[in-house]
């Protein structure tokens, strides 16, 4: 006689150490969730951050912070104190590709009192913002902090349930916010898919010393299917080696000997100094995605920056437009959290501000992969010219402000 098949064991349920109340707990400890949690805890409302990791510091995050993020910064009265931090300032952009024109755009025509981009490490923007809230007794950082599962009740999320610090933990709020980036844990517990474009390039990003004696600012460089942006460090280029998606693998394989060829074939002028990579830990490699989700929000829950649409590297707007969600939801979201009854219609709205320039600016990476990044990368020989538009006088206008204002701007009203 068969033995009867044994019915798989059910994994216990943990065992809670201890359950916090908040009014909003926001999952993910970078520009969109520091930035929402500051602003939330200087309404007086009840804020738990949590950060997976243990620290915030992550290398070759984004590094670049717009104008639209400094009158932000202007309006909480911390941009002085801000550009006090070590950083650097580009005020100009130059692509030169190997033959024909070269564009170049200039920032110093925007109509703000900070018409450059300011480039810091994105450690120290967040350590900034994070020591700003610690100021209000209602905010609390929890790092290394896992989540893991949603606390529901039939059809509203209530709060999370994280690993970390000895065992499970359990937080109960009105709002849950899903910060945690282009692989959010919270995107994936509600069941929500990112959708759109897939970008045809991957990046590699690197840093080598820049000569005092070399230009300032953003460069962009184009190659023999190559492409190159040279981000001003002060001390440091910190470049980004763009490449065909799905490449990766292939330049693991013919080696850094190779790949240090290719950066001197695109940026001659590095011959000196690109022999100090000798090892692939110099080089960390980003997978580019862009999309967005359908809907941003659950009852009890909302979804903001790259958990809601991940962002191509593309202008480094990234930060900024995550930044830009996080006012938006403050201004929308922080008279019903006080009210204690955060509707559906409510998160709503914080989507319906924020989709379409998300979606525009999207459309205008899309454009600038696929018209320039993509034909560079096909390149074999030096013919390489940028589109005609490009060449037009008034076209060197548009990407400072689409890149350095955003679509729409965006103002703090709590």
């Amino acid at each position: 006689m068969n033995n009867p098949t044994l019915a798989a064991p059910i994994a216990a349920a943990p065992e809670i150490l201890d359950v916090q109340q908040a009014d909003c707990c926001i999952v993910g400890g970078g520009p969109a969730g520091a930035v929402l949690a500051l602003l939330l805890a200087r309404q007086g409302i009840k804020v738990i951050l949590l950060e997976v990791h243990r620290d915030l510091d992550r290398d070759f995050r984004g590094d670049t912070i717009h104008p639209s993020t400094m009158e932000i910064m202007a309006e909480l009265g911390l941009a002085d104190r801000l550009l006090a931090l070590p950083h650097t300032k580009i005020s100009e952009l130059n692509i030169q590709p190997p033959s024909g024109e070269s564009f170049h755009a200039d920032f110093r025509g925007l109509n703000t009192e900070y018409p450059f981009i300011t480039v810091m490490p994105q450690v120290q923007f967040l350590e900034f913002i994070v020591a700003q809230a610690q100021q209000y007794p209602n905010f609390q950082a929890i790092m290394g902090a896992n989540v893991q599962e949603l606390v529901t009740e039939g059809d509203t999320i209530r709060g999370v349930r994280y690993r970390g610090h000895g065992g499970w933990h359990e937080i109960r709020a009105r709002l849950t916010v899903g910060a945690d980036g282009r692989h959010s844990k919270v995107r994936e517990l509600i069941g929500e898919v990112s959708a759109g474009n897939t970008p045809s390039l991957d990046v590699l990003w690197f840093r080598l010393p820049r000569h005092s004696s070399e230009p300032v600012g953003l460069s962009g460089r184009i190659g023999k299917g190559a492409m190159m942006a040279m981000v001003d460090r002060g001390e440091l280029w910190q470049i980004a080696y763009i490449f065909p998606k799905d490449g990766y693998r292939q330049i693991r394989h013919a080696g850094l000997a190779a790949l240090r060829s290719s950066i001197v074939a695109t940026a001659p002028e590095l011959t000196d100094r690109v022999e100090l990579l000798q090892d692939w830990s110099q080089i960390a490699f980003l997978s580019v995605e862009s999309g967005r989700v359908d809907r941003w929000y659950r009852l009890g829950l909302l979804l903001i920056g790259d958990a809601a649409h991940p962002m191509s590297p593309i202008a480094g707007v990234g930060i900024n437009y995550a930044i830009q969600d996080a006012v938006v939801a403050a201004n929308l979201l922080s008279q019903p959290l006080k009210s204690g009854a955060v509707k559906v219609t409510d998160l709503a709205k914080v989507q319906r501000q924020r989709e379409l320039p998300t979606r525009i600016i999207q459309g205008f990476q899309s454009i600038v992969q696929n018209r320039i990044v993509a034909q560079a990368l096909a390149t074999t020989d030096t013919d390489f010219k940028l589109p005609w538009l490009m060449r037009l006088p008034w076209f060197r206008y548009l990407p400072p402000r689409l890149i350095g204002l955003g679509v729409f701007p965006v103002r703090l009203r709590c």
